[in-house]
């Protein structure tokens, strides 16, 4: 017999759950995307002004890439003791460690200061950074998904999802505004260090509103089941993931590629491709991205609410599908150098982005028992970006470098659509899931489970 589900929270309590998790989020993402940018913009300059000024980009993207191989570290060791210890806990732990390492970089001394050991540290920080951020995202989402309403789980989790934009809007926001009111040498002197300072102001708000959250129901609901039968709690929920979810988390890797690769070509790349081979200046192709970036927060509840009605696989097949067939449309309009064409070419691609991104949160939280889900979301998540996002502006710069188009890269990004779509297929629909029903001491598919999977087929 499956467990009665929990009842809905209070409104005012669910929505302050929402807010610390979307707030959290959105530091995170800052920090990340804040590096990112600067990795495109000024980094190259910075850190390796002995290279050539594609190949000091390439090295640049190189360490940005650095930040994604930490993040399967941060999945494993934030889900193990996210899945013993609760999920607030490890999230007030992953402010503190990606706020300090972006504010280090505030400080941080560049190559022409102390040569060598400038890109070794900046690699150190970034390390941090993404180690943090591969223990964020899990923790974030479930803490919405554990307390939400089960019939508006995809709209609710869908917020946490917004802070991917939020954090770009912020970031892509105070890099155009420094860029706007200094000079190129100013900016490269110091003006590129605010953007990372004021992450610690941004941490202490943070702090201060996810302090005050209650720990999920979910979770102490099966920490109750497990004490009234005498059970241990899972030694290693990483072992168990793979022997009982092992279908579910290649599901998740595969549904990420398209998603992942996608937004950083979009967000990441364009900085290098539109300023590069399509003469657009750096103010105006952050400008494009600051305003698409605000149409993808807006849109990503819509989707969300749209996977509650329809589920979860159609939605987020409607995104791979209309990503893989932007591309090309996409690179054309960049190509045309102005601003409305590249406004309109990364809003299009964002939108499309949300139909992915959106349904994912609740998604990947349908699919794990409760005593390993953050463990399973998050390596699901985060193994995938190190294939997918991790290396994604790498290789499109690369590509533009050897071939002088954006042609490979639109064969790249439609071949991860491709992916994509095969491994969403191949999932099953979760939207109907009752998160306290998916139990078990083991971690084996109760019977309830394997009642949603067939009603949902």
């Amino acid at each position: 017999m499956s467990s009665p589900a929990a009842a809905p929270p209070a409104p005012n309590n669910l929505k302050r759950i929402v807010a610390a998790s979307l707030i959290g989020t959105t530091i995170e993402w800052y920090d990340f995307f804040l590096y990112g940018s600067a990795a495109a913009l000024v980094f190259n300059e910075l850190f390796f002004p002995e290279s050539d000024p594609l190949v000091g980009t390439l090295l640049s993207f190189l360490t940005y890439a650095v930040g994604f191989a930490a993040r399967p570290l941060g999945a494993l060791v934030f889900g193990h003791y996210g899945d013993r210890l609760g999920r607030k806990k490890l999230l007030v732990l992953s402010l503190l460690l990606m706020g300090g390492a972006t504010f280090a970089i505030g400080l941080l001394p560049t190559h022409a200061t102390i040569g060598t050991a400038a890109p070794v540290l900046l690699t150190v920080l970034r390390l941090v950074q993404g180690f943090a951020l591969g223990g964020e995202w899990g923790g974030a989402v479930l803490l919405v998904s554990e307390h939400g309403d089960a019939r508006r789980r995809g709209f609710w989790a869908s917020w946490p999802q917004t802070g991917a934009p939020a954090g770009q809007l912020l970031a892509t926001g105070v890099l155009s505004l420094l860029t706007a009111l200094l000079s190129d040498a100013a900016f490269g002197d110091w003006g590129w260090r605010i953007p990372f300072l004021l992450s610690g102001v941004l941490v202490i708000v943070g702090l201060w509103i996810r302090l005050s959250v209650d720990e999920s129901p979910v979770f102490k609901q099966a920490l109750e089941r497990a004490a009234a039968k005498s059970a241990q709690a899972e030694r290693l929920p990483l072992v168990s993931v793979l022997r009982y979810h092992w279908r579910d988390v290649l599901v998740a890797m595969g549904a990420r590629m398209a998603e992942n690769i996608s937004y950083y070509v979009i967000t990441a790349f364009i900085l290098v491709y539109a300023t590069t081979s399509a003469g657009v200046s750096k103010q105006t192709a952050l400008n494009a991205v600051l305003v698409a970036s605000a149409v993808h927060f807006a849109v990503i509840p819509a989707w969300g609410a749209l996977s509650d009605r329809i589920g979860r696989r159609p939605v987020y097949l409607l995104g791979a599908v209309g990503v893989g067939l932007w591309m090309f449309p996409f690179f054309g309009l960049i190509d045309t150098g102005e601003f409305g064409s590249v406004l309109l070419a990364v809003t299009v691609g964002l939108v499309l982005h949300g139909a992915m991104y959106a349904p994912q949160a609740a998604f990947f939280s349908e699919m794990f028992a409760t005593r390993m889900r953050y463990s399973g979301a998050s390596i699901g998540a985060q193994f995938a970006s190190v294939a997918a996002g991790a290396p994604a502006p790498l290789i499109a710069t690369a590509l533009l470098s050897d071939y002088d188009s954006s042609t490979p890269i639109s064969l790249y990004v439609i071949a991860a659509a491709v992916l994509t779509v095969v491994a969403v297929a191949a999932g099953k629909e979760t939207r109907h899931r009752d998160l306290a029903d998916i139990t078990s001491a083991a971690g084996a598919a109760p019977a309830a489970t394997r009642q949603e999977d067939a009603r949902a087929r």
